[in-house]
């Protein structure tokens, strides 16, 4: 029997895929399109859409542990409901899905909201799962290059902070949550896992670090929301702009802070400490020098 993973050409599903793979596991990774997709050899790619039934029916067979990843996107909580209920009705028993911090504190986030809404399944449903609840992917902000290269960090994150995760720490928990649940001789007891950083970023936080990495001046774009919806909505859906400036919005509102004991975990998880900021963005300016 294999793994099946979902989100398996984005950021953190391809990471885990790569480490699956690393650790020898059986995986099975679904795309829309099998013919186009690159993986390591002997990963099986599976077509599938998570909104067609019969695709994701015959996804699953086969398969006895999902890690349930879906981006964000306007049906989102209809696609992660429909695969979670013809898992169950699989049979499968082993689960890990991808949620987001503050998932149940955020309420007027629709996809903070709608991941909580399919945490809250998994728990009445009494399915056996990894519920992991990642902070904002530090490789975000490795999108932002022309911006930050021209001397502003662009992102408004406002003052209060967020503890900014790397996505190589998470790939790396959700595959030794995947092998442990895997491994299991029966199902594991449903958990809750949040996933952070080492560090709580301000705007103005990251944009002295970029500058001392950089060296050269990187000033704080500030904290004008308007001016970032109407800027995502020049390149995205105008919903996926509104979602992204009310989670902006809470982050300068509120916050974003680990609970109690959340690093000391991560530490165990992955036998050593999670990455900080600064290294990633030592690392990620690195790598634009190198492919100058």
């Amino acid at each position: 029997m294999s793994i099946l993973v979902t989100g398996s050409t984005g950021t953190v599903g391809r990471q885990v895929v790569n480490g699956l793979v690393a650790r020898h596991a059986s995986v099975h990774a679904l795309t829309r399109n099998p013919d186009k997709a690159s993986f390591p050899e002997g990963v099986r790619a599976v077509a599938g859409e998570m909104t067609d039934v019969a695709s994701m029916r015959a996804a699953l067979k086969g398969v006895d542990t999902l890690f349930l990843l879906n981006a964000v996107a306007a049906d989102e909580v209809t696609q992660a409901l429909i695969t979670l209920t013809l898992a169950r009705e699989a049979g499968i028993q082993r689960i890990v899905y991808f949620s987001v911090q503050n998932s149940d504190a955020f309420t007027d986030v629709p996809h903070f909201t709608g991941k909580y809404a399919v945490e809250r399944a998994i728990e009445q449903l009494n399915l056996p799962a990894t519920v992991l609840r990642p902070s904002y992917f530090m490789q975000n902000d490795a999108m932002m290059k022309d911006a930050l290269q021209h001397g502003v960090y662009p992102m408004p994150l406002g003052d209060l902070g967020v503890p900014m995760v790397d996505t190589r720490d998470i790939a790396e928990i959700v595959v030794a949550a995947l092998l442990r649940r895997k491994q299991s001789a029966a199902p594991l007891p449903r958990e809750v896992i949040e996933l952070v950083g080492p560090d709580t970023i301000t705007g103005n936080a990251a944009a002295a670090i970029w500058s001392e990495v950089l060296a050269k001046p990187v000033a704080y774009g500030g904290n004008d929301l308007d001016a970032f919806e109407r800027n995502m909505a020049s390149r995205a859906p105008s919903w996926s702009a509104y979602d992204i400036r009310l989670m902006l919005a809470r982050f300068q509102n509120d916050g974003m802070r680990p609970a109690p004991g959340s690093l000391d975990i991560m530490t165990g998880l992955l036998g050593h400490a999670p990455r900080s900021y600064r290294e990633f963005v030592r690392e990620t300016a690195a790598s634009w020098d190198a492919a100058r």
